[in-house]
């Protein structure tokens, strides 16, 4: 008499592998990350044309503080809203094809499938978004260099720092935006609220009571940003610090998520 068959058990790395595979086979994961480094290396090309003017025409103050490292960084501004939407859309383009309830049936411990998640948008951007700042930090000095103004080496003190800081405060950004497409289930809903964090409240953070300037300090697009920079800002003057408050932040939504995702009967 045969043995019963048995049931493979499903692990962590049967799951993660499984996420992997979903995420490479999206065609819009490959756009997206194509067109984060286009976008990325257009916008640095356009900003940095005019450097050269901008640098002669400074005042001795201004060239005293120019920061060619930060110029050539300025992309992750557009950056991470593109980023943004590969991390929202590993969650959300499975609810919008109700492939969620399958993923649940072959995952029923959805803090794995949550984590698996997680695991590989962050990988998929950290690889990405490091790449990107490595290129256009390289591109920005190249063009900084033919226009004959102060220009940056990776070997330069703070230099490399702030471009690895870059693909940091970009792979956190795509964490914030994996819970927030896991909390509101929809990319529209998700997307909106990115776009407010990352851009709407630091436009209007001039308008926050005295008590509420803190916040700011660790606010993407704010203080968490000056990390992309090396020359002081003393508004910020510990940029590390402010980037590791934003972390923190990041990890409580994600939190909040993963008590959601439990929650939730799909």
């Amino acid at each position: 008499m045969s043995a019963p068959a048995t049931t493979p058990r499903v692990t962590f790395a049967h799951t993660l592998h499984a996420e992997w595979i979903k995420l490479r086979s999206l065609r819009s994961t490959w756009y997206t990350v194509g067109g984060l480094m286009v976008v990325g290396l257009g916008i640095t090309a356009l900003s940095m044309s005019s450097a050269g003017q901008e640098y002669r025409s400074a005042t001795a103050a201004e060239r005293a503080d120019w920061d060619p490292t930060s110029l050539s960084l300025t992309a992750y501004l557009v950056a991470q809203l593109i980023i943004g939407v590969l991390g929202i859309l590993v969650v959300t383009s499975e609810y919008a094809t109700g492939l969620m309830q399958t993923s649940l049936a072959a995952t029923p411990r959805r803090h794995r499938l949550l984590a698996a998640k997680v695991v590989v948008a962050t990988a998929t951007v950290m690889v990405a978004g490091q790449a990107l700042m490595f290129a256009v930090f390289l591109l920005g000095q190249a063009l900084l260099a033919g226009q004959d103004v102060p220009s940056a080496r990776l070997g330069d003190p703070g230099v490399l720092s702030a471009v690895a800081g870059g693909g940091l405060y970009l792979s956190a950004i795509a964490l914030l935006a994996v819970a927030l497409g896991t909390i509101m289930r929809a990319t529209a809903g998700a997307l909106a609220t990115l776009v407010g964090i990352v851009f709407l409240i630091p436009a209007f953070g001039g308008l926050f009571p005295s008590s509420l300037e803190g916040i700011l300090a660790i606010w993407p697009s704010q203080g968490a940003a000056v990390v992309l920079t090396t020359v002081p800002d003393p508004q910020y003057p510990h940029p590390w610090l402010n980037l590791g408050g934003m972390c923190l932040g990041v990890a409580a939504v994600l939190a909040a998520a993963f008590v959601v995702f439990r929650r939730r009967d799909v």
